[in-house]
């Protein structure tokens, strides 16, 4: 859609919640993971969104753990109305009834125009983020091209920073031992492949740092600790933009996952909660986002309205060719992987 009829668009969405003002302590409650992402959405969704409606937008923060969401609707006490969810949470939780069923007619958005939405029935894809690999070029100026670099100890020798959990390091193994993108999960679905992907990790688990959060690895990075680690692509960008790093994203193999918004069953500011979403989940809310965080827009819509300067560090821009995260996959496998995952590294 051209920008001058997404524009008209959003006009229009405007209107439209003005039309029906918000009355007198009107409120949602907002909760994503914070820090920079959260910052973010608050400048380009949260705060136009209460202008517009005067919807007044209450935030909290969590760590993505899902107990708090699950205690609130079964002891019918939901105060949080929408919450950002990574894709597996999205599934589990709405296959136990924790969270509303999105109905699209509602939102008025076309929901192809989403990534990957057929496979949710919960939640709205609100951007498109990657777990990379990333080295400082002031340290390593001829840095890794390919995922098998990051398991190459004679070509690059030195520690690896790597993410404490089975994500993104069972594909990556799959990928470096020659696994073709489109056959991994097929593998992973069996314990032969599992088995490899481990066999793989071994080569490199002596010179592993791992790490739990996401402000680690542009830390590791700047100490020397590392001379290359998996990282958050949002992270190393902040890095280099506001702190002045010469770090450097390797797209290959990058894991691609994006994020949802969804309702907790039982939302008792349900129409409001609706109309935030269909306020974020808009191709310019979400293009908008990118100025801030280099997060891709999960509206497909909204990669025609990013800033051309932007589009190469987004994880959707054409020519990164990465591996999107199989969130039905980790749903359904995450929890026996990550105890194998916890004995292996004991070991």
């Amino acid at each position: 859609m051209a920008a001058s009829a997404m524009a008209i668009t959003s006009m229009t969405a405007s209107a439209l919640m003005l039309a029906n003002p918000a009355l007198a302590g009107d409120q949602l409650t907002i909760t994503s993971g914070g820090g920079a992402l959260q910052m973010s959405l608050r400048k380009v969704q949260f705060e136009p969104f209460s202008k517009a409606t005067g919807i007044k937008i209450t935030e909290d923060e969590y760590n993505y753990e899902v107990a708090k969401i699950r205690a609130m609707v079964e002891s019918k006490t939901v105060s949080w109305d929408v919450v950002d969810v990574g894709q597996s949470v999205a599934i589990r939780l709405c296959d136990e009834g924790i969270l509303e069923t999105i109905d699209w007619n509602k939102l008025g958005l076309d929901r192809t125009k989403f990534v990957a939405s057929d496979k949710y029935d919960c939640g709205v894809p609100s951007h498109v983020s990657a777990t990379v690999i990333a080295y400082d070029k002031d340290k390593l100026g001829n840095g890794p091209k390919t995922i098998a670099d990051l398991f190459d100890l004679q070509k690059f020798p030195g520690k690896r920073g790597l993410l404490k959990d089975p994500y993104a390091n069972l594909e990556w193994a799959l990928i470096a031992d020659g696994v073709a993108i489109k056959d991994v999960y097929k593998l992973l679905n069996t314990p032969e492949g599992v088995d490899r992907a481990f066999k793989k990790l071994d080569t490199i688990k002596k010179d592993a740092v791992w790490w739990t959060s996401g402000a680690q690895p542009p830390q590791l990075l700047a100490d020397g600790q590392v001379i290359m680690t998996a990282a958050y692509n949002g992270r190393i960008y902040d890095a280099v933009k506001n702190s002045g790093k010469h770090f450097e994203v390797m797209w290959d193999a990058a894991v691609l996952g994006f994020n949802l918004w969804a309702i907790p069953k039982g939302d008792p500011r349900l129409d409001n909660s609706y109309k935030f979403i269909a306020f974020a989940a808009s191709a310019q809310a979400q293009a908008d986002l990118t100025r801030y965080i280099p997060y891709g827009p999960a509206n497909t819509d909204g990669m025609a309205l990013v800033d051309p300067v932007i589009l190469p560090h987004l994880p959707t821009a054409p020519d990164h060719m990465g591996i999107e995260a199989d969130a039905a996959f980790w749903a359904d496998k995450g929890n026996d992987l990550r105890q194998r995952f916890t004995a292996w590294l004991a070991k």
